[in-house]
């Protein structure tokens, strides 16, 4: 029997490449998708990549949105001052960037650069009860309802952030105390203080008043954070638990 060719010898040329299917980023694990892995460890935890990825939100058909951003990158020796100075036709020549992309890239880095020119405001140092008071009255003075707000700082007397609490009442069931130290350990706040109005003048602490100093003591102290003052404001006038030593 006479064999052909054909018969015995396949034409396909060998290659020892293997065909690659590029996973798109909805297909990693959890914990290595740059959404998910910025809401579990924070934005410093992402590389310059997988931050401009969250921007673009996807890549090519050959690449996902980090592997792209990794070679524009790559492209500018990994330097983003390089970057923000492409222009968005020279953006748009990568596969997968359109005018849309290219414009968020952009506005990511000149925001970034405004960053760097501006100036964080000075904290205001609120180390005793007339500072405090004096930080608090613009917030209360025309009110005709009760509020309660608590001032958040750090170890230096520092404030962090002020929150309202409540708007119409203050008591330990309109105030909830688990809020104020869920507010302090999401602001890494060593000290707090909470201050509310009263609205009819008359700065003397009612019971429920004492009731609730009592229970923020009591939680500050299970969480080692210091319970800085309670201080009730009226028009002009300040009643302080910590200058009254009460605290």
């Amino acid at each position: 029997m006479t064999w052909k060719v054909s018969e015995i010898y396949d034409p396909q040329p060998f290659s020892d490449e293997k065909e690659v299917t590029k996973l798109g980023i909805k297909e990693w694990a959890i914990e290595d998708r740059p959404r998910e892995k910025l809401m579990a460890h924070g934005a410093e935890a992402l590389s310059s990549a997988e931050l401009l990825a969250i921007l673009v939100g996807s890549g090519n058909k050959k690449e996902s949105a980090v592997d792209l951003m990794k070679r524009l990158l790559k492209d500018c020796d990994n330097n983003l001052a390089r970057l923000s100075k492409m222009s968005i036709d020279e953006l748009m020549t990568y596969e997968g960037i359109g005018e849309a992309k290219a414009i968020t890239i952009l506005a990511a880095c000149e925001l970034a650069r405004r960053r760097e020119l501006t100036q964080m405001p000075e904290r205001k140092i609120l180390s005793d009860a007339r500072k405090m008071y004096e930080h608090l009255w613009p917030r209360m003075r025309d009110l005709d309802v009760e509020e309660s707000y608590v001032i958040l700082m750090n170890s230096g007397f520092k404030e962090i952030k002020t929150v309202r609490l409540s708007h119409g009442g203050i008591t330990e069931t309109a105030v909830d105390v688990r809020l104020i130290m869920k507010e302090a350990l999401l602001a890494n706040a060593t000290i707090l203080a909470i201050a509310h109005n009263h609205p009819s003048g008359n700065v003397k602490p009612s019971r429920d008043d004492d009731n609730l100093t009592k229970m923020i003591a009591d939680a500050c102290r299970t969480m080692r954070i210091l319970f800085a003052d309670h201080l009730v404001i009226s028009d002009g006038d300040y009643y302080s638990y910590q200058e009254n030593g009460r605290l």
